[in-house]
């Protein structure tokens, strides 16, 4: 590097300002101050916190790279390969995080190492330093931008979420049991070059308050996720809807929302969101007064019924009424332990079998055909029923999303049954099970939600202000 040679053709002239690019990092422009002075480079970064494994840890952190624009925020990840004390052209010393990144300038690229610090005061949101300049760049120190510019409208179209890369994510499993689905998370997460976490939802306690509310966990207040997926068993669901509520007031990214959570679980509730939005399902009734009943059975139809607990939860306190006898001494046993119940017809034609459609991001990812044990009408896995996979209508695929839509549940298992009017959905579930699914179907519906995921996570544009200026 020189910095008196300007004539040679083969060197890269260099201002003591110059537009960069950091596309590792999902940075596509960004103004660098280029100080020979200094050795090390340093990148603008908040919310710096470090996660993974000790033997290979990273550093999540956030940038804003425009100056005076804190409404655009792109949150980054990469590996730490040192800590290092830098010591500021002021005379103070900081302990830094160092990562490694690509650099880009006009058709250039070559690796470089950045300190990471808090340079908020400072006009530059980059500093480039002698160790980041190559041998055949020359420094015009009295003049600036002698390399091709690029433009901070980048952070205003949709090529700010498409020039970012997959970037390691620090996520949370909400989940109180070691179960095959929890694992299936935790394992594909990983093997994606993820650090998950499973959290139990029953540990966690808030501090709730306006300027910054918290979710700690075992005496801690937990650091910042980049997603968290809920798999919020129906025992707790009031209190686990109450924690990924504070998540999603935090800001974090929750697969599912509370909303949805306890829509789903909420079967009255549910029935009636999904006759809001005219989703087909099967006459269903509810009813308090026990003078209601004969009223009750009319509405649904005739016998074989289906009385069904609104607590209930894989097939459990789901009965079949064969006959309408039958249906009024079911209503009222319930009546008498003063349950909670719904009425519903019962799809003849289906016989005992269901299909599951799981639901990722808006798409139906895989769907299976469940068929109840023998005698039982109910199809739930959990019951001894059994599972194969199923071509589905394009009619029962939209039935399918518009139900998960409904819910506003990024992962959803719709369960329907085929009957002569159409497919009718039966249930929204919000924590679906992966094993019987991806047993059955083959596929790797852990690594489709990751897809989700990694999608969301990716940085949203912001709206061009009047009176910005890339000059």
């Amino acid at each position: 590097m020189t910095e008196n040679d300007e004539t040679d053709p083969n060197l890269l002239r260099f201002g003591w300002e110059e537009w960069v690019a950091l596309p590792d990092l999902g940075l596509p422009a960004l103004r660098a101050k280029v100080d020979t002075g200094a050795r090390t480079s340093a990148l603008h970064a908040f919310d710096i916190e470090t996660f993974g494994p000790a033997g290979a840890p990273k550093v999540r952190f956030t940038v804003h790279p425009v100056p005076g624009r804190e409404d655009l925020v792109i949150p980054c990840s990469a590996r730490i390969i040192d800590r290092r004390n830098v010591t500021s052209s002021n005379g103070e010393s900081e302990s830094r995080y160092v990562i490694a990144s690509t650099l880009r300038v006009g058709d250039e690229s070559w690796r470089v190492e950045l300190t990471l610090t808090d340079r908020s005061s400072m006009a530059s949101r980059m500093l480039l330093g002698r160790e980041a300049l190559k041998d055949h760049i020359t420094i015009v120190a009295t003049d600036r931008f002698q390399q091709p510019k690029l433009s901070y409208d980048v952070y205003n179209s949709a090529r700010v979420r498409s020039a970012a890369p997959n970037r390691s994510l620090r996520v949370a499993v909400l989940s109180r049991e070691d179960n095959y689905s929890t694992r299936r998370l935790v394992e594909e997460g990983e093997k994606r070059g993820h650090a998950v976490e499973v959290i139990d939802t029953s540990r966690c306690f808030m501090a709730i308050n306006a300027l910054s509310p918290e979710v700690h966990y075992d005496g801690k207040r937990l650091p910042r996720y980049d997603a968290v997926i809920p798999r919020i068993g129906a025992s707790i669901t009031s209190y686990g809807t109450a924690v990924v509520r504070q998540f999603e007031t935090i800001g974090t990214f929750c697969v599912n929302g509370s909303d949805g959570i306890a829509s789903s679980r909420d079967k009255l509730f549910a029935h009636q969101l999904m006759a809001r939005h005219k989703i087909g399902m099967p006459n269903t009734a509810f009813a308090s007064s026990p003078k209601d009943t004969q009223s009750l059975m009319r509405l649904v139809g005739t016998a074989p019924m289906i009385v069904k607990l609104l607590e209930s939860t894989q097939g459990k306190g789901v009965v079949l009424a064969e006959t309408k006898k039958a249906a009024e001494s079911v209503i009222d046993a319930f009546r008498g332990l003063k349950a909670n119940f719904l009425v519903q017809d019962f799809v003849k034609e289906a016989a005992g079998e269901d299909i599951r459609c799981l639901v990722v991001g808006g798409k139906v990812v895989a769907a299976m055909k469940r068929t109840g044990a023998e005698g039982d009408f109910r199809s739930n896995l959990h019951r001894g029923g059994s599972a194969k996979v199923v071509r589905i209508t394009k009619e029962e695929r939209d039935a399918a999303v518009r139900a998960a839509k409904a819910f506003r549940l990024n992962l959803a298992g719709v369960d329907l049954l085929r009957s002569e009017a159409g497919p009718k959905v039966l249930e929204v579930n919000s924590s679906p099970g992966l094993e019987g699914i991806e047993t059955a179907t083959k596929k790797n519906i852990a690594s489709l939600l990751y897809e989700h995921i990694e999608a969301k996570a990716r940085p949203t544009p912001v709206r061009r202000r009047i009176d910005s200026d890339d000059s």
